[in-house]
């Protein structure tokens, strides 16, 4: 897999890995979300190229104190090879050369099967509770 910066050219591929991975909300419109994205941070926003084919994509941000990461994906069909720990760790290597110090994640509880995946990787639990406001509806 060719990890690289997302560009234009990958927002449909992109938006359709989501969708296969059940990440996309009635809340969030994903097309809003990329452009928002390229706003802010463009260059830790990753895709994950097969074969000219989009089959993993991670979104990730850093405020000075904290690292993000979200939309975390692997097609389906290559799941459970390596990629998603690949799209991870290219991800991390840029947060770190930012000096970012910790990098949190969250993830719907519909969707419990990933936290084995991120356990894997060297995630765990925090003592937190996570909060939401919406400030502009999509």
């Amino acid at each position: 897999m060719i990890i690289k910066p997302y560009s234009q050219e990958h927002e449909k591929a992109v938006i359709a890995l989501w969708q296969r991975c059940n990440l996309v909300r009635p809340q969030n419109n994903p097309k809003k979300d990329i452009e928002r994205k390229m706003k802010v941070d463009p260059e830790l926003f990753l895709v994950g190229i097969i074969d000219n084919k989009v089959v993993a994509a991670a979104m990730g941000g850093y405020d000075g104190h904290r690292g993000s990461v979200y939309y975390l994906s692997v097609d389906p069909a290559h799941q459970k090879k390596g990629l998603g720990r690949q799209i991870m760790a290219a991800l991390e290597e840029k947060l770190l050369a930012r000096g970012c110090p910790k990098l949190n994640l969250m993830f719907k509880t519909d969707n419990g099967k990933v936290e084995s995946f991120y356990e894997k990787i060297g995630y765990q639990r925090d003592a937190c509770i996570e909060m939401g406001k919406r400030l502009i509806p999509d």
